[in-house]
């Protein structure tokens, strides 16, 4: 018996919307993007927007989290990592707390932002740029305080076309404080209907009238299957700027991971890589085997640092991939050379990443192809 074409089979051309649309009364049924609020325990209260594709791509956006993500699966399999903390609500949040390490209590989930003034190891800096005489300095923590702002939901469109469409969410986070910054992020989260791939695209502007600090930084996590043993980092490398003394100590190499190890100490490598012709930066983590793997792409020119994050330790077990707008040694280095980014009132600064999902060998194929074609990579 002839059953007829299966629209959303693999072997075939992709359906278009009126090929569902005939086999369907609510495209819902395939994908779409639907606003809940995570309830019980630590995440009480946080609103998130669950966004599914209809190939199997889910991402959370956690608007009351700085519009960063947080779980991420393809084919019910996650990708992003999640630490244990779980995404605590911002009101329990202590951003000057534990000597400026409580950014830690917070990391948790496929992405967590660094900024808008400060990224990197926290400190004490100059801010007297502010012209408020009791506020001769101001102190920051691990990676800023972006990561515990709720943000405003400014879009939920479900963009139906002729042959596919693309799911988009949008939201704004302001970092203000009277007699100093502030700073709006603009974030703009997009799946293609049918698609592999998530792509953010970020502005931030300084609303204030005072000339203001600026560093960005994605905190990028991949956890099991995508990572296990045996996983290679693929990069266009010239080099390693900078590597923790942690890398020496332990033998793990950067382009190739363990299985979990009880107690491993953090690696971090900041890597210098080669731009590819399209202006984009380009790493990817492929599984051993090579079925699977995520690669990630980014605008080199306003990212032009990237950070490798090795946290193999067992119960914890991800690998970050960091791009960043400055050099690994932080803010005071880059008010001393003078490569700190300030905002004047009313500038901005973009900044563009794709996150793909590399789905079958030839995929991965493809992906090291597209990287090699730039550029190769130093041995361990």
């Amino acid at each position: 018996m002839d059953h007829g074409v299966n629209p959303m089979s693999s072997q075939n051309t992709p359906p278009t919307t009126a090929d569902l649309r005939r086999r369907t009364g609510d495209l819902a049924a395939f994908a779409g993007v639907q606003e809940v609020v995570l309830k019980n325990g630590r995440e009480e209260g946080v609103r998130a927007l669950h966004i599914r594709n209809a190939v199997g791509l889910e991402v959370e956006v956690l608007i009351d989290r700085a519009f960063d993500l947080g779980s991420a699966r393809y084919k019910g399999e996650p990708f992003g990592w999640r630490s244990g903390n779980g995404f605590r609500h911002p009101g329990l949040h202590e951003t000057d707390a534990e000597d400026g390490l409580s950014w830690l209590r917070a990391l948790d989930g496929l992405l967590v932002t660094g900024g808008l003034d400060h990224a990197l190891f926290g400190g004490e800096f100059d801010a007297t740029h502010f012209s408020y005489p009791p506020k001769k300095t101001v102190q920051h923590g691990l990676h800023g305080r972006l990561t515990a702002i709720p943000a405003r939901l400014l879009q939920v469109q479900e963009d139906w076309q002729e042959n596919g469409g693309v799911l988009r969410v949008v939201g704004e986070v302001v970092q203000a404080t009277s007699f100093g910054e502030h700073l709006r992020l603009t974030r703009t989260v997009e799946v293609d209907v049918f698609g592999t791939s998530i792509r953010v695209h970020d502005v931030v502007d300084n609303l204030g009238y005072e000339p203001t600090p600026h560093m960005f930084l994605y905190h990028l996590n991949i956890g099991y299957p995508y990572v296990d043993k045996g996983t290679k980092l693929i990069g266009s490398i010239e080099g390693h700027a900078w590597a923790s003394d942690s890398t020496k100590e332990q033998g793990v190499p950067y382009d190739v991971l363990s299985e979990p190890i009880e107690g491993f100490v953090e690696q971090v490598w900041e890597h210098t890589l080669t731009e590819a012709p399209d202006g984009r930066h380009r790493v990817a983590l492929h599984a051993a085997g090579g079925e699977k793997g995520v690669e990630v792409s980014w605008d080199a020119a306003t990212q032009p640092c990237f950070f490798e994050w090795q946290n193999l330790r067992a119960g914890q077990y991800a690998v970050g991939l960091e791009p960043s707008s400055n050099h690994v040694n932080g803010e005071a280095a880059a008010r001393e050379d003078g490569s700190l980014a300030w905002l004047g009132h009313g500038e901005s600064r973009e900044y563009q990443m794709t996150v793909e999902i590399l789905d079958g060998a030839d995929a991965v194929k493809s992906s090291l192809s597209r990287i090699r074609n730039v550029g190769d990579q130093p041995d361990a």
